[in-house]
């Protein structure tokens, strides 16, 4: 059976190459077990636009935990307000081949919430 690891990565793969088929800005997420993160990556996929985390000191300052849904909530805020100030209004969600679940729906309905649409 192949790790966890790769299986992610190959379902992630199929939602990367159809975004860039789009051409489209994405916004990708990646988590691990104490932080999460977020990025809104430029259409050619080679220059991160924004990007937000956990382990970002201010964002560091007003959660406890990394790892759980209030901060990946806070991440989501946060990169929606950043992105708004670039200008970016609709991004393709990149959920990195992570299951829309938990962490991970909760950075993108906080996102949504400040004004991303995807």
């Amino acid at each position: 059976m192949k790790d966890k690891h790769e299986s992610r990565l190959r379902r992630a793969r199929r939602t990367r190459s159809k975004i860039a088929e789009l051409k489209v800005v994405r916004l990708a997420v990646h988590r691990s077990n104490s932080h999460i993160y977020a990025q809104v990556i430029a259409p050619s996929g080679d220059k991160v636009l924004v990007s937000a985390s956990t382990i970002e000191p201010e964002l560091r300052k007003s959660i406890k935990n990394g790892g759980n849904v209030d901060a990946a909530a806070a991440v989501g805020k946060r990169i929606a307000e950043k992105a708004k100030q670039l200008g970016i209004e609709s991004v393709a969600f990149d959920r990195g081949g992570y299951r829309y679940h938990g962490r991970v729906k909760a950075l993108a309905d906080a996102a949504r919430e400040h004004g991303l649409k995807f």
